[in-house]
This record gives C-alpha cells, structure tokens and sequence, in this order.
C-alpha cells in the first residue's frame, strides 16, 4: 500500500509516517509539502491508495485540493488532518468526500484507532463532533431510540449498498460505477437514506449512521 502524505511542517510528517508503519510496516509513504507537490507525486505514482491532507496548506486550501482529488482520482480514499477541530471544517471534508477527519492534536492511540477503523472500510469522525452533531450538523433531533438494525429503519439491501460506498466518501458518480447503477437511482436511494437517517445531508447520514454503529451487510449485492 502507497500512502501521500501532504504536509508543510516536516515534523507532523515524521509523526504520521511513525503511527502509519507501526500499523503496517509494509507501507510505502511519499511526502510532500505542498498541494503542488503533492499533484506532481499522484501524477508520478499511480499505484497510490490513500492521501493524508493537512486542511491548511502553503499553497493552497487542503479542502480544494481533496476536491480536485475527488474529481481526477476517485479511487484514492482522502483523509483530512488539521490542528484544529472545527465543525463546519469537518462537514465541509465529509461532504467532500473525505474518509475522515483527525485532528493533529489527537493522541497517537486515538490516531491508531482512527486509521485502524478507515483501512477496514470506515469514517473516521473525532467523537466530540459525534457528541454534538445534533446541534453542530443538523437541526434535526435524532431519534429518541437509535434503531439497532437497518432493517429497522426500513433500508434495503441496496440502499445499504449505496450508504456502505457513502461511508467511503464515494460521489453518487462513483456509486453508479461501483454498482452498474443510474444516476438517477443512486439519487433515489441517497434520499431514501437520508430520510431513513432523519438527515439533511450526506453528511449527517454518514455521521449519523456511524453513531448507530450501522454495518453494511458484507457480500451485500
């Protein structure tokens, strides 16, 4: 696995590259300064499955570039990193079709446990945003009593398909791809989870889904 880590304070990458090869010792890391550098990297290695983005960089805002990677390289998941831990900042990655947001003033643990729950498929959101996203995110309460299954909620096996790739980040272009589906249906069924999800946005929904500790069914077809 080939990670791009893309940071202007070289300690920060020094620490990363640590927690990254305590996790997997056979990663190969690339760093890179600047958003300039960092298109220069992706453009010269291909093979490059995950990105690190600081929010802030010298250059040029971390949120553009993720936007940019989103649109030229879809495949790359995206993880956003930032010294602070603003809500709207957070909504804004997730939304973007970020895999998740971890603060740089997050304990090495709480990093490793983030990374861990990203390389198996998950979001990463720093709990406190979790604690507050009803208020944060949505003025939407949430419901009283969190359903314990999907089935509960009344999502299908495809719509629970469908919010599997949203808790990847995935654009509805990029679940169409995913599942041989029509836009137009993969819209449908964003809705319908949304819906289900008492949401207003992608974001909640994915907020929300991963508060109620929803799984998508492996295998699920």
């Amino acid at each position: 696995m080939k990670i791009l880590v893309v940071d202007d304070h070289v300690l920060i990458r020094e620490a990363l590259r640590g927690v990254l090869k305590e996790l997997k010792g056979d990663l190969a890391i690339v760093e890179a300064q600047d958003s300039r550098q960092a298109e220069q990297f992706l453009a010269e290695n291909p093979d490059i499955e995950l990105a690190l983005l600081d929010l802030h960089l010298p250059d040029r805002s971390g949120l553009d570039l993720l936007r940019e990677l989103r649109d030229r390289y879809p495949a790359i998941s995206v993880i956003m990193l930032s010294a602070s831990n603003e809500r709207d900042d957070i909504a804004r990655a997730l939304e973007l079709g970020a895999q998740g947001f971890i603060p740089k003033s997050a304990p090495r643990d709480v990093m490793i446990g983030a990374f861990n729950l990203i390389f198996a498929g998950g979001i990463y959101v720093p709990p406190e945003v979790l604690s507050r996203a009803p208020s944060a995110l949505s003025k939407s309460p949430p419901p009283a009593l969190p359903p314990s299954s999907a089935a509960e909620l009344g999502l299908t096996e495809r719509q629970m398909d469908v919010l599997a790739l949203m808790m990847q980040g995935k654009s509805n272009k990029a679940i169409c791809r995913a599942l041989d589906l029509a836009e137009p249906t993969v819209k449908n069924h964003v809705t319908a989870i949304l819906k289900a999800l008492k949401a207003s946005n992608r974001t909640e929904a994915v907020i929300a889904a991963g508060a109620l500790g929803l799984q998508p069914p492996k295998g699920s077809r």
